[in-house]
């Protein structure tokens, strides 16, 4: 089930690889002060069922299910916004003619080549010990551990948000798939439509993706450093997070 609060120009939330919309919680309360905001579970993601056999998890096939998810609520071309793998996802929509602006952060996909497959397998190895793990996230320094990967600073980040992220990455259906397509595309930027405003923001202390170059980014896109914060950014510092997205949805988009 999708949240959904607030009034104004809509603005749809993309959660990263392994989450779901929870990792918006600390933003979402300031942004329905100035917009109506859709915060959705990626197909195969929290509550989300997978996307159809067959179907690749890709970014662009998860910005088309993403639209016909706001399609079916009545919202058509929204604001979209998205962070890690959902900033990608984000971004695709832009391509497609299906978001009125996009802004990511620290987006997927903006490397310079395929990753390919991954060196050992963290999650394989934490989802074959999942008591053990389960059992360390109710300590705070189990899970100050665990969550320092993707966040500046993971002690801002309150004991069951915690535990559900680290969880959920484990439990997530979709992650296989979405994981490998993922590790297979790569964002073209070229062609990109001229009549989408996009930001891209690039948490200073990411530790798990580097910023893009400026050839990587689609023509036109604001670059922004977001001071002291990670790669999911939303508990290291919720007021930068929320005026980025409220800045970056702010700027009417071209008709196209």
């Amino acid at each position: 089930m999708e949240v959904r609060v607030g009034s104004g120009e809509p603005l749809v939330l993309i959660h990263g690889l392994g989450g779901s919309k929870g990792v918006w919680n600390p933003v979402i309360d300031r942004l329905a002060a100035e917009r109506e905001v859709l915060a959705l579970d990626l197909p195969g993601f929290g509550g989300e069922a997978a996307l159809p056999g067959g179907v690749e998890p890709s970014p662009a096939n998860l910005a088309a299910a993403i639209r016909q998810r706001c399609a079916a609520l009545g919202i058509d071309r929204p604001h979209v916004a998205g962070n890690s793998l959902g900033g990608w996802v984000a971004l695709e929509m832009g391509r497609a003619g299906d978001a009125a602006s996009v802004t990511a952060l620290s987006p997927a996909g903006l490397w310079r080549a395929p990753l390919g497959p991954r060196k050992g397998d963290t999650r394989r190895l934490a989802r074959r010990f999942r008591p053990v793990v389960a059992v360390a996230l109710r300590t705070r320094a189990g899970r100050l551990r665990m969550l320092s990967t993707f966040a500046a600073h993971p002690e801002r980040i309150p004991a069951a948000d915690g535990r559900e992220l680290v969880l959920g990455w484990l439990d997530s259906l979709g992650y296989e798939g979405a994981n490998r397509a993922m590790r297979t595309h790569l964002f073209e930027p070229a062609g990109y439509p001229e009549g989408v405003p996009v930001t891209i923001a690039w948490g200073e202390l990411d530790r798990l993706v580097g910023p893009p170059k400026p050839e990587r980014r689609p023509a036109g896109a604001r670059f922004l450093v977001l001071p002291g914060v990670g790669h999911t950014p939303t508990w290291d510092d919720p007021e930068l997070v929320a005026r980025t997205l409220l800045d970056g949805s702010a700027t009417p988009a071209a008709s196209i």
